[in-house]
């Protein structure tokens, strides 16, 4: 899978993943009245509301990028029907022919790593029938238990051709309370990366990439120039960018010499770019025109900072 994350970013000059992380605020009041009407002000509702806001961001930037990281939280919160709606975005986003990475953060031990791995990259056993779930291309995964944490997610990802992406250094305010915690004169996110290296090695696609990433925020550029070189050969996911303050400059050092090895997420940036003042003029009607717009300058930004780096 990671072939095919590489191959997207190539053809559509887009290191950028769109974070699917709807909340109710986003949602334009008429997409919300009209899915009210229909289910009233209920799970079911709000489940419906969510749908078809995703529909309409999918089918505006899906020609644009080449990946979408939708956040399993913001579906979980809807319960139920919310998860539906999670798995049904999965599929569009699929069928569409974008990658997909589910941001689930799963991280836990022996038999319960084995049913997260099975649920959102593998596959289960019900009867005669072998089932994909959540079916996603990548996960999120937190690496704080352990290899036991770990393992059952590498043992999926060679069977499955998938892949995951392990929080190294995330973009929060307050990540290095603990990821900065000198252990070994090495900050403890740097001795992650170097387990990601090596877990990597594991799971190598056909060019010079692995199917193991880490996630590192564009928030922490200085962090980021560090952990490109100590992960060579893993393809780097980065929060952070826009509503939480990173930029294009702030990127180049994410990247390998090749062009490649990271890709860029923008969430409430892009998918409620609408509410800034600089998209206000598309209006809640045009909410999905405004998206595909914030593509577009996204795509401009990280390019021209690439292009201009020594």
């Amino acid at each position: 899978m990671i072939d095919k994350l590489i191959d997207r970013i190539k053809k559509t000059n887009a290191p950028i993943v769109v974070g699917l992380d709807p909340m109710m605020k986003f949602v334009p009041e008429h997409i919300r009245e009209a899915a009210f009407k229909e289910y009233g002000e209920t799970l079911e509702g709000a489940a419906e509301a969510i749908w078809q806001y995703n529909k309409g961001i999918i089918d505006a930037v899906y020609d644009l990028i080449p990946a979408v990281k939708p956040q399993i939280a913001m579906y979980e919160q809807f319960g139920i029907p919310g998860l539906s709606v999670f798995r049904r975005t999965v599929k569009y986003c699929k069928e569409k022919g974008l990658v997909v990475i589910g941001d689930v953060k799963r991280g836990d031990i022996g038999s319960t790593s084995e049913a997260y791995a099975a649920a959102h990259l593998g596959r289960v056993q019900v009867g005669g029938s072998v089932l994909s779930v959540f079916d996603e291309d990548f996960a999120t995964v937190n690496p704080y238990l352990g290899s036991d944490g770990i393992k059952p997610f590498l043992k999926v990802c060679k069977e499955e051709k998938k892949g995951i992406f392990v929080l190294v250094k995330t973009s929060n305010p307050s990540s290095g309370e603990l990821q900065d915690k000198p252990v070994d004169k090495k900050p403890v996110y740097e001795l992650v990366g170097e387990q990601v290296a090596a877990w990597g090695e594991e799971c190598m696609g056909s060019g010079s990439y692995s199917y193991v990433g880490a996630v590192v925020g564009a928030t922490y550029p200085e962090q980021g120039k560090i952990m490109r070189k100590v992960m060579p050969k893993a393809f780097i996911l980065v929060p952070g960018y826009g509503a939480q303050g990173g930029t294009g400059a702030d990127l180049v050092h994410f990247f390998n010499e090749d062009g490649l090895g990271a890709i860029v997420n923008s969430s409430r940036g892009i998918i409620a770019a609408y509410q800034q003042d600089k998209y206000a003029g598309y209006g809640q009607q045009g909410y999905a025109d405004a998206a595909r717009a914030a593509v577009i300058a996204m795509r401009e930004d990280i390019n021209t900072s690439l292009a201009g780096r020594a």
